[in-house]
């Protein structure tokens, strides 16, 4: 069933009306027309994309059509509004594909989420999104690569991710679910929050952790991978950065000794986890755990 989203999902996109909006809810509907229900535009309530009827709020696509997860695709100093008004709505997930938010906005996009009780997630923002192979796409991955399979993956980096998806899937390796968490410095799902997930997970068997320079998220990731049952492999982009640079990510930035490659590396294989040296490598390392 994959974690996170399945076939029981039920999409509103937000900003559904937009070049970008428009482009992915299409693509997410060719991948399971049951998936995406409706779309959310203030102002162009009673119109329809191709079919997918358009709601002037997130209210009335939960009310009219059941929608329970939410795809934000609007202007990022739009996107904390849009996201509180998915939370209000009664939504429990929402992928937040939007970049360049600000980050005050993100952290009470995020205090909202964390309400005591709430049960509610925000994955991204600055996000690729997540795809049940075989059940849902929310967000913006390419469909074709994908093929079901016992592989979960876990991603900072979208075009990282692609890339391995494409190799696992030309091997004859499927994936279970896969989910973009986002390059910024502060995002809603983290890995540890994945790879508690995957470890629940029945048809998830072995996981992939791609991760990259900055932060800490990959040091908290090996501690947690040390009370697991399911093997992990990982991989660490951007190891030729130089220190004080950034590179592609907002969050990919080392200050000092915080947020290396190397950091990461060691952390990693202290847990027992091995690490590949090149993309391939990760692809190699998993089909011998299989």
């Amino acid at each position: 069933m994959g974690i996170f989203v399945d076939k029981r999902t039920r999409l509103v996109v937000q900003g559904i009306t937009g070049r970008e909006g428009r482009f992915h809810a299409l693509r997410m509907r060719d991948y399971n027309p049951d998936v995406v229900v409706s779309g959310v535009t203030p102002g162009r309530g009673g119109h329809d994309v191709e079919g997918i009827p358009v709601f002037d709020s997130v209210a009335e696509a939960v009310e009219q059509t059941g929608a329970n997860t939410s795809c934000i695709f609007v202007p990022s100093r739009a996107a904390k509004d849009a996201v509180m008004e998915a939370f209000a709505s009664g939504i429990r997930l929402v992928v937040c594909i939007t970049e360049g938010i600000p980050t005050l906005d993100v952290i009470d996009m995020l205090d909202q989420a964390d309400k005591e009780g709430s049960k509610r997630r925000v994955i991204g923002p600055n996000c690729p999104g997540i795809i049940t192979c075989g059940e849902a796409s929310v967000g913006i991955m390419p469909g074709q690569i994908f093929r079901r399979g016992p592989v979960g993956v876990i991603s900072r980096s979208g075009t990282l991710t692609y890339e391995v998806v494409s190799i696992l899937s030309s091997r004859g390796i499927g994936q279970s679910t896969c989910i973009g968490i986002g390059g910024d410095p502060i995002i809603g799902t983290t890995f540890v929050d994945c790879l508690k997930a995957f470890e629940d997970d029945d048809d998830t068997g072995a996981i992939v952790l791609i991760g990259e320079i900055g932060g800490r998220d990959e040091e908290e990731a090996a501690v947690f991978i040390g009370s697991m049952t399911k093997p992990v492999v990982a991989f660490i982009s951007g190891r030729t950065a130089p220190p004080g640079k950034r590179m592609g990510h907002a969050g990919a930035i080392v200050s000092g000794s915080m947020g290396t490659a190397e950091s990461k590396v060691k952390a990693f294989r202290e847990a027992g986890v091995p690490v590949a040296d090149t993309v391939n490598g990760i692809v190699d390392i998993i089909s011998r755990l299989l």
